[in-house]
């Protein structure tokens, strides 16, 4: 236990002490009355409107490519550009406002691509910085385990195969539970042959570790151009423990499918087959 110190108040007390000696009038003395006493200051608590009104500094940019790439829930959906649904469309290297693709392979005429009927999201537990090796590596060998299209931790999305390839990914639809979602129009039917991957790297060590802002803000326009170009609808984003039974540890590209779906787009086009 501490001792309290009692020097503050003693030098005051000598003072009164002396003035009293010297005959000091009583308007001195009630001053240094006043002096001497310790008011009682009220416990200080800020009001909830108080504390809205405290601005807060900004975080800092995390290191690209970092595991320190802060999360957080507040990623907005950002508006399309004017002339998006032109730019769906295109051929060669479209760059979309608000989103950084890096075009492995560029995209090619519509009208060839394969017929995509659905988007699942995938997280790689794998580590941050990872996307580009990743991507780059399925670029080499497209029909190998993993997917079209790679979201590192600052964003950044790697398009790594031709829209014509069909990468391995997925377990065959092998979940019929109904856990998540109706599992009657997805049980061996959402494939690799007709659904698109996109890969999002950044949950490792920990697999619970949710995406990071930037790649939140990145698929909410990601998601609308795929959407767009290929005519998938919102209801056939999946998450890929939402039709596949997956580790038990943490729900695999679920939040990321769920903020796609409250989008509630509608491309102006459907695919074949929906």
């Amino acid at each position: 236990m501490g001792l309290r110190s009692s020097g503050p108040r003693r030098p005051t007390r000598l003072a009164m002490l002396a003035l009293l000696a010297g005959g000091a009038p009583i308007a001195h003395l009630a001053l240094m009355k006043a002096a001497c006493a310790e008011p009682t200051r009220p416990a200080v608590r800020s009001s909830a409107a108080a504390r809205d009104k405290i601005t807060l500094p900004r975080s800092r940019p995390a290191a690209v490519g970092t595991q320190e790439a802060e999360t957080g829930d507040d990623a907005d959906a950002p508006a399309l550009p004017e002339g998006f649904r032109e730019l769906a469309g295109g051929s060669g290297e479209p760059q979309i406002p608000g989103l950084t693709i890096v075009y492995l392979r560029p995209l090619g005429s519509r009208a060839e691509v394969n017929n995509w009927r659905n988007i699942i999201v995938h997280q790689t537990e794998g580590p941050a910085g990872s996307a580009k090796s990743m991507a780059l590596g399925q670029a080499q060998n497209p029909t190998k385990r993993g997917v079209m299209l790679w979201v590192e931790t600052d964003g950044t999305v790697y398009w790594a195969t031709a829209e014509t390839a069909i990468t391995t990914h997925g377990d065959g639809a092998n979940r019929n539970d109904n856990k998540y979602i109706d599992n009657s129009k997805t049980y061996r039917n959402v494939i690799k042959t007709n659904s698109i991957g996109v890969e999002f790297v950044g949950n490792y060590p920990d697999v619970a570790k949710p995406a990071t802002r930037a790649q939140k803000q990145a698929w909410l326009v990601l998601v609308r151009f795929l959407q767009e170009r290929y005519g998938i609808a919102t209801e056939n984003v999946y998450a890929h423990n939402w039709i596949d039974f997956k580790d038990n540890r943490y729900c695999e590209g679920c939040e990321l499918a769920t903020l796609a779906r409250k989008l509630a787009f509608q491309p102006s086009k459907r695919a074949s087959g929906q």
